[in-house]
């Protein structure tokens, strides 16, 4: 069976070097979390994941989900137990709201126990995931009487929550949706419809599942214009809250996929099933985006999960496999071979892994933080600088750590060779579940036109000159030193790069906007580079601080940050000028060929 620690000490270094956690102990939330806290929180989340989630992984994976004649879903054997201790343990509240019963601490450290929790087991961590965007949609455009029937067992857990957005003829284009809404006489909803790919839509481990649907109400606009939202629960609340009777709404069949065999991905129907509409008429869609754009922020964490458990079993089999010789000279000539770790291509596969999943680790605080500070600051600039940052950072996120995600598991199960191709080693596993991130919460090309088409020209571009600014800043600053050289000329060249490519979008994608199609996930992922850039620029630098300063214990930590940052400033960044060069050359032989010539 796979093995799994958590990253804990790497995710201390972001949070108190990188971050400086106790500089924002005056937010709401924040004097809550000392340093201490912190710790010993990520460090039972740690214990949890691996004691608890991590022994279901690839029992959950080889048993997947089961529906009766009667349409109701069984999880996995030991998943109920195992939701029960998770339920207990409060982990499901760690950042919500103490008024609906949360312990109101910050989303960041929520985000850094959520990378735990999916790297032993993504897709049962994917049932309280997301229970918590439906909280975060609910809470935000939710009536007070919504909130206060559903917000305190969805927090509590005792009731989990889902989003109901795909139809069977329309994925993105939600425009195309057919899920009606027919006002009732007391004011609720009567929806029909199907929905498609709906995870955690049916399952035995909550009384009550909560789901949020769009539909468009009888009547309405045409396109996304007419799009509502609604409240539809398995059960009907009782005046007392607790569940009722059952509501018109069924899980029609389980899908048939690739991986995440543990989450009971759905077909529901929707037959005349009562629902209350959440926020107002007609603007469904920006109610719905409030747990989208948290649920591809966890996609993210999905992305990095993935790739740092397939990371830790590659580095154990790779210093236990013996074979071949080094190339220098025999290292263990006492042995029949050498571990295979000797190899440079080795080297090269987990280098750039741990080098994508270290930075990755500090870009999501780094951006969670960011969205603690555009909910809980009190200075209007520095929410809506918070608010910028997230809402540019998002797609990148998503998009790339997903992106990056998938291609190191499967760099991890090629240092398996043969053994990473069977079952019983789990690596052809995380493969599989790795790959549904890059699709869900808006495929990555999705993620790239978003970034392209309205990110960067959003408040006349205030964002992006914003990071511009950010990392030019922190090049400039360490220009004159002498240590930092080998991090800010690369990550400047790379800075140089992206701002070449955001000047020629500007130039040649609104008068043909094939151009920025076509550029958008070079875009992506050069921004990416970037982003991983800077971080690993400033993990470098706290590291000279920390070993300047007699570092102790963490010496030999720290200096392999300096050695990680190396790398991926020399053989990583250097791809930005790859993107730019593929940017630059249009959409022309992209678009040339007729379809019927495909």
């Amino acid at each position: 069976m796979p093995v799994y620690q958590a990253p804990v000490a790497d995710t201390l270094f972001v949070l108190n070097d990188i971050l400086g956690w106790e500089r924002h102990g005056n937010l709401p939330g924040f004097s809550d979390a000392t340093p201490d806290v912190v710790e010993a929180i990520l460090g039972e989340a740690g214990r949890f994941a691996a004691d608890v989630f991590l022994p279901l992984n690839q029992s959950g994976d080889l048993e997947g989900c089961h529906r009766a004649a009667d349409g109701s879903v069984t999880t996995p054997k030991g998943f109920r137990e195992a939701y029960a201790q998770f339920r207990e343990a409060g982990w499901g509240g760690l950042s919500a709201d103490p008024e609906f019963g949360g312990q109101g601490l910050p989303h960041t450290l929520a985000a850094a126990v959520n990378e735990f929790l999916s790297s032993s087991n993504m897709a049962f961590a994917m049932y309280p995931g997301l229970t918590r965007g439906a909280i975060a949609a609910i809470e935000h455009h939710g009536a007070p009487e919504q909130k206060a029937l559903y917000l305190p067992k969805m927090v509590d857990g005792i009731w989990t929550g889902t989003m109901n957005l795909t139809e069977p003829h329309c994925g993105t284009d939600l425009g195309l949706l057919r899920t009606r809404a027919v006002p009732n006489a007391d004011g609720s909803f009567a929806i029909s419809g199907q929905k498609i790919f709906i995870s955690a839509g049916e399952h035995d481990l909550s009384e009550n599942i909560v789901h949020l649907v769009l539909a468009r109400i009888e009547g309405a606009p045409e396109g996304v214009k007419g799009i509502s939202l609604f409240i539809v629960p398995k059960f009907l609340p009782e005046e007392d809250g607790r569940p009722g009777a059952r509501n018109g709404v069924s899980c029609g069949s389980l899908e048939e996929k690739m991986g995440i065999h543990g989450n009971a991905t759905c077909v529901m129907n929707y037959d005349g099933a009562t629902g209350w509409l959440v926020g107002e008429a007609h603007k469904g869609l920006r109610a719905m985006f409030t747990m989208m754009n948290e649920a591809r922020l966890g996609v993210g964490v999905q992305g990095l999960a993935i790739s740092e458990i397939a990371y830790q079993n590659a580095v154990a089999y790779a210093r236990d496999r013996l074979q071949g010789r080094a190339l220098a000279g025999s290292k263990h000539g006492e042995k029949a071979a050498d571990p295979i770790i000797v190899h440079p291509d080795v080297r090269r596969m987990l280098m750039t892994i741990r080098a994508v999943n270290e930075a990755g680790r500090a870009l999501i605080l780094w951006t969670a933080l960011r969205g603690d500070l555009a909910h809980r600051a009190e200075d209007p600039k520095v929410r809506e600088a918070a608010d910028d940052w997230m809402g540019l950072l998002t797609p990148v996120i998503k998009g790339v750590l997903t992106d990056k995600g998938f291609e190191n598991a499967v760099m991890a199960q090629q240092v398996y060779g043969g053994h990473g191709y069977v079952r019983e080693w789990g690596m052809e596993q995380f493969v599989r579940d790795a790959r549904i991130a890059q699709i869900y919460e808006g495929a990555n090309g999705i993620q790239a036109l978003d970034l392209v088409g309205r990110k960067l020209a959003l408040n006349g571009g205030r964002a992006i000159q914003a990071f511009f600014k950010e990392v030019g800043a922190f090049c400039e600053e360490h220009r004159s030193n002498e240590a930092m050289a080998p991090f800010t000329k690369s990550l400047k060249k790379g800075l140089n790069d992206l701002q070449s490519a955001t000047m020629w979008l500007m130039t040649n994608a609104m008068q043909k906007p094939d151009n920025a199609g076509a550029a958008s996930t070079d875009y992506m992922h050069l921004f990416g580079l970037v982003a991983l850039g800077y971080m690993w620029g400033r993990m470098a630098h706290a590291a000279q601080e920390k070993l300047a300063a007699g570092a102790g214990d963490d010496t030999s930590f720290l200096e392999n940050k300096l050695v990680t940052a190396r790398f991926f400033m020399d053989r990583l960044m250097p791809e930005t000028a790859a993107h730019l060069a593929r940017i630059s050359s249009g959409a022309d032989s992209m678009m040339a060929l007729d379809a019927d010539a495909f």
